[in-house]
């Protein structure tokens, strides 16, 4: 049976598919890294702002919380797969194509910012209110509360939110592999599936397992480094 196997796993983990495994893995990295960077790039903000305008906030605003509210609910709702075929004219608008690693991005982009800005948002609702009064009576700016107050102390938190909007953009970049995304998902999907390949599909699960596992350590680490509270 051994026999068997490893003359399986031999036939079909030649070197080129091992090339392949590599280009795939760097791919998943690049849609997960970059889409994470312009999740948090638009998202922060987004939260704070949610956050700030909400009632008793230093920009209290009810028609503004209310809109930025309903957009961050409503864009955490759409399925990432509806929202990958909805997006496809927008990806090739911007890209010139839907297929291939970078038009994944797109897709990607837009369903991780509403999640971060989420995040974002609930991070700055564990900020002790004993806090913020103490800025207000020391006369701090509402930048100075925003900047040495609100991310400093939330700090530890968005970078937890960081790590979790990478590790669920690694998963939904293999979701994006079904419509032509490229990276790890592609691969398992057109050589371990379409081709019978069994072992591609069992060594890019693994893979992506072993990605998400590291990052999460990274960020876990990062994120106790950074808490000082």
């Amino acid at each position: 049976m051994w026999d068997t196997l490893i003359a399986n796993f031999t036939s079909e983990m030649h070197p080129k598919m091992w090339m392949m495994v590599a280009q795939s893995t760097w791919e998943t990295l690049y849609m997960g890294l970059v889409a994470t960077l312009i999740a948090v790039l638009v998202g922060l903000p987004l939260g704070f702002l949610a956050f700030l305008t909400d009632k008793g906030r230093i920009f209290q605003n009810h028609t503004a919380f209310v809109l930025l509210d309903a957009v961050i609910n409503v864009g955490r709702s759409v399925p990432f797969i509806i929202l990958l075929i909805i997006l496809m004219p927008v990806t090739r608008f911007l890209v010139g194509t839907t297929l291939g690693t970078t038009a994944a991005i797109v897709p990607l982009s837009v369903a991780a910012i509403p999640f971060f800005a989420r995040l974002t948002a609930n991070a700055l609702l564990e900020i002790p209110t004993g806090l913020t009064e103490a800025a207000k009576s020391m006369g701090a700016t509402h930048w100075q509360m925003i900047s040495k107050y609100y991310f400093a102390e939330s700090l530890p938190s968005l970078i937890n939110a960081t790590t979790l909007t990478l590790v669920s953009l690694i998963g939904y970049s293999a979701m994006a592999g079904v419509v032509g995304g490229g990276g790890l998902g592609s691969l398992a999907i057109n050589y371990g599936e379409h081709r019978n390949m069994i072992y591609v599909k069992w060594i890019s699960t693994i893979i992506i397992v072993a990605i998400v596992m590291i990052f999460q350590k990274i960020g876990d680490f990062i994120a106790t480094k950074v808490d000082h509270r």
